[in-house]
């Protein structure tokens, strides 16, 4: 790995190439946990780090609800409203500033709460605090939907760990996946009830992923997008070669569960 260039943490990298569907599960995932929420016109939804608005113009799309969306990070919060603004969804969608531990928001205000590739990011204490956020401001019978990276590998020896030191640094990431029963302690310790998740493949960058998240044309606008630095177009190939390279350790993980 080079280091021509200062590098970006890896979904913000790809974002800067015209990537938009930046979840472990791609679109299928996102689509599982959408449809788990029984959204309708009336749905009142908070999401929770929307990066660059994707998912919430979708839903503003195709049910013409409400989305309140708040990120902590003020770049993707400029590019969520500027796409909004594209979309002329300005009416139907909402980013702002705010810290998912912190939630600024009034006890049972949201009918949905979704929450995409954020969890993966906090130590275990602080995925439970956000959890415990989520729980706050949903409405007695609100869902939350939660998709997440998953570790594939149950026990974590001296090669597992340094593989996945790796890829820490390769990603400017510090990502702290859970297994399958991590991710369900997490979940069980929490006041939700009807807890159901669904596993499956990391897609964020295999080639049948992008096809279905982003199409061809805008694969090609990512790869035309890359070349015109070759750091990060090496930069892209890398992350490509090592999520091929590394599948027996990382795919994705939903959950869903009624307050």
């Amino acid at each position: 790995m080079t280091q021509t260039t200062k590098r970006l943490p890896t979904h913000l990298f790809l974002a800067s190439l015209g990537k938009t569907m930046l979840r472990p599960g791609g679109r299928e995932a996102s689509n599982r946990i959408i449809e788990a929420c029984h959204i309708t016109k009336d749905t009142k939804i908070l999401e929770v780090a929307p990066n660059m608005g994707t998912t919430a113009i979708h839903l503003a799309k195709t049910f013409g609800c409400h989305v309140t969306g708040i990120d902590i990070h003020g770049e993707s919060i400029e590019k969520a409203k500027a796409n909004i603004s594209a979309n002329n969804l300005n009416s139907l969608i909402e980013i702002q500033h705010g810290n998912a531990l912190e939630l600024p928001f009034d006890d049972c205000s949201f009918d949905v709460v979704i929450n995409e590739a954020m969890l993966t990011m906090l130590p275990n204490e602080q995925k439970k605090k956000a959890i415990s956020e989520y729980y706050r401001v949903l409405k007695p019978g609100g869902r939350l939907a939660t998709h997440d990276l998953l570790l594939k590998q149950d026990t974590i020896d001296a090669s597992v760990e340094e593989r996945l030191k790796e890829i820490r640094k390769l990603l400017v990431v510090n990502a702290q996946p859970l297994t399958v029963d991590g991710w369900k302690q997490v979940f069980e310790n929490s006041p939700f009830k009807e807890l159901n998740y669904h596993t499956g493949k990391m897609v964020l960058l295999t080639l049948k992923g992008l096809v279905v998240d982003e199409g061809w044309d805008r694969i090609i606008e990512m790869i035309e997008n890359a070349k015109k630095d070759q750091d990060a177009l090496d930069y892209l190939f890398e992350l490509i070669a090592t999520f091929d390279d590394n599948d027996d350790l990382y795919g994705h993980i939903t959950f869903t569960a009624v307050k």
